[in-house]
């Protein structure tokens, strides 16, 4: 399974970008799915998680100014952000928990990086 992620660039404070990453390959399915970010000396972290029904989880610095969103039959995720500012910069990851079989096993895969770099 492979993730491959796009539509990172560079951006002014209060504008908005949307990535996109879609999830090719054989698996039984895809369960959760979720974008992820690390600045530099940071650790990473989560900003927002979708399951395959559609419950999403967002990380509270991002809360109203970005929405993940998925199509299962496309196995794609995106996340639409907005009123983006300069503490958003960052390289942003998605990532699946992706059931192999039906019989298992689950496991983690994740995008390449997307740099998403936001200006005073």
């Amino acid at each position: 399974v492979q993730l491959q992620a796009s539509g990172g660039g560079l951006v002014q404070a209060g504008g908005s970008l949307r990535l996109s990453c879609t999830a090719s390959g054989r698996a039984f399915s895809i369960n959760a799915m979720g974008w992820y970010r690390q600045a530099p000396g940071k650790q990473r972290e989560l900003v927002a998680s979708i399951t395959r029904g559609g419950r999403t989880d967002y990380a509270d610095s991002v809360k109203a100014r970005f929405t993940i969103s998925r199509d299962n039959a496309k196995n794609t995720v995106d996340l639409q952000m907005n009123s983006l500012k300069p503490e958003d910069t960052a390289v942003y990851y998605c990532n699946a928990e992706v059931l192999l079989t039906f019989y298992g096993p689950e496991r983690d895969y994740w995008g390449q990086g997307t740099q998403v770099t936001v200006s005073s």
